[in-house]
């Protein structure tokens, strides 16, 4: 299931995205997203309730169902367009990209990407919050304005 989001533009918008939380993150995380205007979790959340400090923080929470989530509510994808860049959010990478895509964010693999494929579709993963690979614990700003957008990976 995919659920579409389009939201009018505004100026700059700053996304947190996070991914791999599997019920836990470092206590002071939620501080560090605290100037996020949304935060995108890209799946294996654990419980809902780990999502609360997330959503105390007053901005929307987008979330996709990971293959650790039994929350149905999540949806498997969504797909959001923010200051006409139109985004794809799912926790396992897909073999294909979904038609008209710019920007496709996943999970799953515990370790930050940043490619770009044969099409011009930018893969992005932020890492994940627990259970690191290799590269330590990370999350991901997304700087959308204007048709355009900067991606910057923050090792925690």
């Amino acid at each position: 299931m995919t659920r579409t989001d389009n939201l009018p533009n505004v100026d700059d918008m700053r996304i947190a995205v996070i991914s791999d939380t599997h019920g836990h993150y470092p206590a002071d995380l939620p501080e560090k997203l605290h100037e996020a205007d949304e935060i995108w979790h890209l799946g294996d959340v654990g419980e809902p309730g780990t999502l609360v400090e997330f959503e105390q923080l007053g901005v929307p929470v987008r979330v996709v169902r990971g293959n650790c989530d039994n929350w149905m509510a999540w949806p498997l994808a969504l797909d959001l367009v923010r200051e006409d860049v139109a985004f794809h959010l799912v926790h396992i990478p897909p073999k294909r990209v979904p038609p008209g895509t710019r920007v496709l964010l996943h999970g799953h693999l515990h370790v930050p990407r940043d490619e770009v494929d044969v099409r011009g579709v930018r893969w992005l993963s932020p890492g994940c919050i627990s259970q690191p690979r290799g590269k330590g614990c990370s999350f991901g700003w997304l700087t959308v304005e204007a048709g355009r957008f900067r991606w910057a990976w923050v090792k925690l």
